[in-house]
């Protein structure tokens, strides 16, 4: 399944992932075994951990976080997986690829409210203003990636003011307006054995 690791390269026809519909390799055209119960729960999380790119320890206590929310439980883990800093600064065009947001958040370029934040992991609130610093908005790879994000766009939760580099958390977002093809409930139901 295509996961859009690889930035704007996913976008493109020369995706690796629509080349083929089977594995590559010798025996990738075999017969496929189909994965019923829990290997479709497990791989549903190992995609889900894999978009977002984070480790089962931290997984798990997104998870156990969202179970002790109210609400549903599937729903409340892609929230709070969809407010990491890193995920925002991919969603709203500073950088290619969420690996690449988490960098640019790693390494200082990213301000929240006026404040240099460089935790990925960093739980972006309502009304929250994300910028790039002053000296970074010179940077050729977040020019680029702002001028790609236009024509990708910008989730309806976030406001992107391209000419200042900045961007805004208009609401928390809804189930509807996460658009990655993700069965959340399989994860509730593999953690919940």
């Amino acid at each position: 399944m295509k996961l859009f690791l690889k930035g704007d390269r996913c976008f493109k026809e020369k995706c690796a992932i629509e080349r083929r519909a089977y594995p590559p390799g010798q025996h990738g055209q075999r017969r496929g075994r189909r994965t019923l119960g829990y290997g479709l729960q497990l791989r549903e999380k190992q995609k889900v951990k894999r978009i977002y790119g984070i480790q089962e320890r931290q997984f798990r206590t997104y998870f156990q976080k969202a179970d002790r929310k109210k609400g549903i439980t599937g729903e409340n883990l892609l929230i709070s997986l969809e407010r990491r800093l890193d995920n925002i600064v991919f969603s709203l065009g500073f950088g290619a690829s969420r690996s690449q947001g988490r960098q640019l958040v790693r390494h200082g370029h990213i301000l929240v409210d006026g404040k240099k934040i460089n935790i990925p992991s960093y739980q972006v609130k309502v009304d929250q203003v994300i910028s790039v610093k002053e000296a970074s908005r010179k940077n050729d790879f977040i020019r680029a990636s702002v001028e790609t994000a236009r024509g990708r766009g910008v989730p309806e939760w976030l406001e992107l003011d391209p000419e200042n580099f900045s961007g805004k958390v208009l609401s928390l977002p809804d189930r509807e307006q996460i658009k990655i093809p993700i069965q959340e409930q399989l994860i509730v139901e593999l953690y919940s054995r």
